[in-house]
């Protein structure tokens, strides 16, 4: 049977399956990096560490395989990052991350100066922080000498793709976050990449997700024993891509992503932008399109406060202090922009807290108030949605904080969604891998693919006496941002 591979280049490690023409996972690898923190609320990354943990995993991978057997792959990965390379395809500098929060300045020059109602008529959507336009142009007023030296702008995970295949290219649903790219008509925009003083040649080529972009240069094909005709599909946004695995490619379909960041992703036949730009409007695969908030901690916030705070690595342990019969009846709350914060409040200087603590406030009343907290921003986030008549009533989960039995029940209490976990949790490396199927023809396409092979597991559906409860804490949980916002203004 023929085998293909989906590499999901996280943020804080790269995870690598290799599936089979029927869905099933015949094996799978992950090796981690570092995030460096140069100051408060930067975040980089070198592209070397991310090739260097993409190729040990690819040998573990495929050791003691027939390598041949592997028809194509992709790669997902983790968007807006900022990666530039010289004449010579060499890295300028570490590459900026989507939760960097430097551009603040930059943003709102370009949210004010040419306005949110430009931006967003030129690309679907306004500047945030974490976009790629507003890294280029911090790195144009604070770094010229790098600016000047760049001949391609990547995204990490097209970085992958160069190294493979040495070819620049990208596709539509990353390009879409990158703030110089024309949604609507999947092509870059003229007039993002003048705003930026960029030309369009130092862009990659845009294609479809699924498309095909080249196979592997011989002497990596020969490095990992695979053919050199092994074909590499363009691949997609981590996001996107987790959509694809988790079977979310019908037109009003819903994933929830519990990963480092946590999005709300509803899937769209046809193109629509929110008035109020407070969610992503963007490309999806297929040459369909896709809404989006994005919170920048969500699992993250859970690492922190057990690893961090806690000094445990025991996650499940740490959760089982939580008494059940205290859902929706906690005192402490959680306001989770531990990085700041993008959908609905696009604030990069935004703080976490802990509310209503007291001194018989315990460890588990934190915990749980964490993945509350966590639960009531992507609240905040399908508020949008349905405040414009996207009627989302059920939503697929995936990501590592959808391992825990405990914070799926909370998320399906505090949002009133039926939420269904599909059997495969390997969202975005198995939906690299179903990109990687229909680039070869295996499928007809991405819808196909998702029809024949992705599987649905356990239901939570939501109580509605806890529901109840959680949404009168949810209407306390929306003032706490705007009332600690007019403490830094005084």
């Amino acid at each position: 049977m023929n085998q293909y591979i989906g590499i999901d280049l996280g943020t804080s490690a790269v995870k690598l399956l290799l599936v089979n023409e029927d869905g099933v996972i015949a094996g799978e690898q992950s090796r981690g990096y570092d995030v460096v923190y140069p100051r408060e609320g930067w975040s980089e990354q070198s592209p070397a560490d991310w090739w260097d943990a993409v190729a040990d995993g690819m040998r573990a991978l495929l050791a003691g395989t027939d390598a041949k057997r592997v028809k194509g792959l992709a790669v997902a990965g983790q968007m807006h990052g900022l990666v530039t390379l010289d004449a010579d395809d060499n890295v300028i500098r570490p590459a900026i991350l989507w939760n960097d929060g430097r551009t603040q300045r930059q943003t709102d020059r370009l949210n004010t100066e040419i306005g949110k109602a430009q931006l967003s008529a030129w690309t679907a959507n306004i500047a945030f922080a974490g976009f790629t336009a507003p890294k280029l142009l911090w790195m144009r007023e604070n770094e010229p000498e790098n600016f000047e030296r760049i001949a391609k702008i990547m995204l990490p995970k097209d970085y992958i793709v160069y190294k493979l295949t040495g070819e620049h290219a990208t596709d539509c649903s990353d390009a879409s976050g990158t703030l110089f790219f024309d949604v609507k008509n999947r092509r870059w925009s003229r007039e993002m990449t003048d705003v930026c003083r960029i030309r369009e040649s130092q862009l990659p080529r845009v294609c479809e997700s699924e498309a095909p972009v080249g196979t592997l240069l011989p002497e990596i094909a020969a490095r990992f024993g695979l053919s050199p005709d092994t074909v590499v599909a363009a691949g997609a946004g981590d996001n996107a891509a987790a959509a694809v695995g988790t079977g979310t490619v019908t037109d009003g379909a819903c994933n929830i992503s519990l990963g480092t960041s946590g999005t709300v992703f509803i899937a769209s036949d046809t193109f629509t932008v929110d008035p109020a730009n407070a969610l992503h409007s963007f490309d999806h695969a297929g040459g369909k399109y896709h809404l989006m908030g994005c919170i920048l901690s969500a699992a993250s916030c859970n690492k922190w406060f057990c690893e961090d705070i806690l000094g445990r690595t025991d996650f499940g342990a740490v959760q089982a202090e939580i008494d059940a019969e205290r859902l929706g009846r906690n005192s402490v709350m959680f306001l989770p922009y531990l990085m700041g914060e993008r959908s609905p409040v696009n604030d990069a200087d935004a703080r976490g807290a802990f509310v209503g603590l007291s001194a018989g406030a315990s460890r588990a009343d934190l915990m749980q108030a964490v993945l509350e907290g966590v639960a009531f921003a992507l609240r905040d986030c399908l508020e949008v949605a349905w405040a414009q008549g996207v009627d989302v009533r059920r939503s697929t989960v995936c990501g590592g904080g959808a391992k825990s039995d405990l914070w799926l029940r909370i998320l399906a209490d505090v949002t009133g969604l039926t939420l269904v976990k599909p059997v495969t949790e390997q969202g975005p490396g198995y939906g690299a891998a179903m990109l990687a199927m229909t680039a070869t023809g295996a499928y007809a396409s991405v819808a196909d693919c998702a029809a024949a092979i992705v599987r649905t597991g356990e239901v939570i559906a939501p109580d509605p006496a806890v529901k109840a409860l959680y949404d009168e804490k949810f209407g306390i949980y929306k003032r706490i941002y705007p009332a600690l916002k007019m403490l830094e203004k005084k």
